[in-house]
């Protein structure tokens, strides 16, 4: 039965000596495996389609087993991610997190909309740290976790200045800081765009500006909640972290 959906490339791995399995997170049906025949020859009608980070029509058989791409359809192809070796890691890096928190054929039709619109945004020249902070953020429900982020973990509190628990899962306020003496000092401004990156609506997402050191707090606050409670290993995340180190040395 061939059905057409919209989807995005999310992988591909080469299977045999010219085809492709191609991981798809799709509007209509969630993230499925299709084979796309013969992709890996030059002048493949499915070569273009199936790259990575590609927006677009397929038009898919159905079967028992994994469905077959029988053609493609571009509606975008995100060229400045694919022509910047950072915004490709970047990329990589959102696509591979949104596999690693996606079960197969489950639909969503709000995390495809995210997705795009933060490829997008990647693409159209936004600051991609941020752009990246706003969609970890928004991946933790996806994985179950539901950081404490508009009150104090422990007394509820919502004055104060605080700080950041790895271990409670939350913000704490100054009263409550002997309760982990290895809680993570931030600023007001970091705990306020943990809060806002949570809890934002991307589609109204407007320029934002983050000093350097609010964005080192930012990444270390996230790494570490995500190293500790997530159970996650992204190789993209690696290579993240080595661009990152030739940013700071050059």
């Amino acid at each position: 039965m061939l059905q057409k959906c919209e989807g995005i490339v999310l992988r591909t791995t080469d299977y045999g000596e010219t085809n492709k399995i191609v991981t798809l997170y799709t509007r209509e049906w969630g993230k499925i495996g299709v084979m796309a025949n013969g992709a890996k020859k030059p002048k493949s009608r499915l070569a273009a389609i199936t790259q990575p980070f590609t927006y677009g029509y397929f038009l898919v058989q159905n079967g028992r087993g994994l469905g077959s791409l029988q053609q493609g359809e571009m509606i975008a192809s995100l060229r400045s991610i694919k022509e910047d070796i950072f915004l490709t890691a970047y990329a990589s890096f959102i696509v591979e997190l949104t596999d690693k928190c996606t079960d197969e054929k489950k639909t969503n039709p709000y995390l495809f909309e995210l997705l795009y619109q933060v490829l997008n945004y990647i693409n159209e020249g936004y600051d991609p740290d941020i752009i990246k902070n706003i969609y970890e953020m928004k991946m933790l429900n996806s994985i179950g976790l539901y950081p404490t982020l508009n009150h104090c973990a422990i007394c509820g509190s919502k004055e104060g200045k605080f700080s950041f628990s790895i271990r409670e899962g939350g913000i704490l306020c100054h009263r409550c800081l002997d309760k982990d003496p290895y809680h993570l000092k931030i600023s007001a401004s970091t705990v306020k765009l943990l809060l806002t990156f949570y809890y934002l609506d991307i589609s109204r997402l407007g320029n934002i500006s983050v000093k350097s050191e609010t964005k080192i707090e930012l990444k270390k606050v996230i790494d570490s909640y995500y190293d500790e409670y997530s159970g996650l290993y992204l190789k993209s995340k690696k290579f993240l972290d080595q661009l990152d180190h030739l940013k700071v040395d050059n």
